[in-house]
């Protein structure tokens, strides 16, 4: 039923201004709507809910990811915008905070200004 329908992905926010300046400013979202209860971006053809919550508990996983082409490429933008990839003891990280997974996927965790755990692989 829903294979042909357009997904939509929701995060939550406590700070409404802070997070629509990161998802426009660091990460380069296009902004679509705005109303007293979210924010909407364009997401390549996904629509991203930014909803604005009174409390927030981030949790210890990913809950956003993107697919990228060049991870290194897009590990340096992101540095250059001031954002700091996680760094994790468990797993062997490159100097840049990549990780490779045994199947050969490349991964790299950052956070948005809540503490929600975001990603981009390739």
């Amino acid at each position: 039923m829903l294979t042909n329908q357009r997904l939509k992905a929701f995060v939550s926010t406590t700070q409404p201004a802070t997070a629509r300046k990161f998802y426009m400013e660091k990460l380069g979202l296009k902004l679509l709507s705005e109303d007293n209860y979210g924010i909407e971006f364009d997401g390549n053809g996904a629509h991203l809910r930014i909803s604005f919550v009174d409390k927030l508990t981030p949790q210890p996983f990913t809950i956003l990811g993107w697919e990228t082409f060049d991870i290194v490429s897009a590990v340096k933008i992101l540095n250059e915008r001031g954002i700091v990839l996680e760094r994790y003891s468990m797993i062997e990280q490159d100097e840049s905070g990549i990780w490779t997974t045994p199947a050969g996927t490349r991964v790299a965790w950052f956070k948005d200004p809540d503490g929600n755990l975001l990603s981009i692989s390739e």
